[in-house]
């Protein structure tokens, strides 16, 4: 992909400075757009991933696209990388993305819509690593996560399907989802080119037997298995 070259080759992209992070995070976030997505348009989404290797020694970033809607399998691609940014909380896409952008490069297929294990709008700057993501490549995003990073979430009721608004100060930038009963919810924010309802009903479609949505769920396996075999 022409863009995803081009996005890494820029320098202002990626500065190895954290105030200079958040100020590119400040820029570039008047760039996210929320809008409804078409659900039945999805044909095809991929999910994202990274696991680290204990001490922060490397990592290992994974892509996973499946189709809709059987979720079989249509591609999978990692990258081994060390990690080129710090260890700062809101700022994890400096050394994530990087990677990230690497393995989808490697794809043959477009997906639809871009699930990452992470935050987009649910974050201290409104520009969580899918909002990076979607913005960097202007296609549909979102972001999953297995807790909340910042403002306070309404609890879910007990059964499959049930959300609460994810609000701080007073804004709503997220919402808690339970993908099944009786199961701790997920949280699921904007990235890009999405809404909150069909983000969510994304979501669900994607869950159909675990709490982690398959895209997701797929690319750790995957991270995870690759890392091991390489001895991390």
């Amino acid at each position: 992909m022409p863009a995803i070259d081009q996005h890494l080759a820029d320098p202002l992209l990626w500065p190895a400075d954290p105030e200079a992070a958040r100020a590119v995070q400040e820029r570039l976030a008047g760039r996210v757009r929320v809008a409804p997505l078409d659900l039945d348009s999805v044909s095809l989404v991929a999910g994202l991933d990274v696991t680290y290797a204990p001490g922060d020694a490397g990592l290992v970033a994974a892509v996973v696209l499946l189709e809709l809607p059987s979720l079989r399998v249509v591609e999978s691609h990692t990258v081994t990388a060390e990690p080129a940014f710090p260890y700062v909380p809101g700022l994890f896409a400096f050394r994530e993305l990087p990677p990230l952008l690497r393995a989808l490069r490697r794809l043959e297929a477009e997906p639809d819509v871009y699930v990452c294990d992470g935050y987009g709008l649910a974050h201290p700057r409104r520009f969580g690593l899918a909002c990076h993501l979607g913005v960097l490549l202007d296609r549909p995003a979102l972001g999953v996560a297995k807790s909340a990073f910042v403002g306070e979430a309404e609890p879910p009721a007990p059964a499959r399907g049930s959300a609460g608004d994810l609000r701080d100060g007073g804004e709503v930038i997220g919402r808690s989802l339970r993908t099944r009963d009786g199961v701790k919810p997920v949280y699921v924010s904007v990235g890009h080119r999405v809404d909150l309802d069909s983000a969510c009903e994304l979501v669900l479609r994607l869950s159909p037997r675990y709490r982690i949505p398959e895209p997701i769920r797929a690319a750790d396996q995957l991270s995870r298995a690759r890392l091991a075999a390489s001895g991390g």
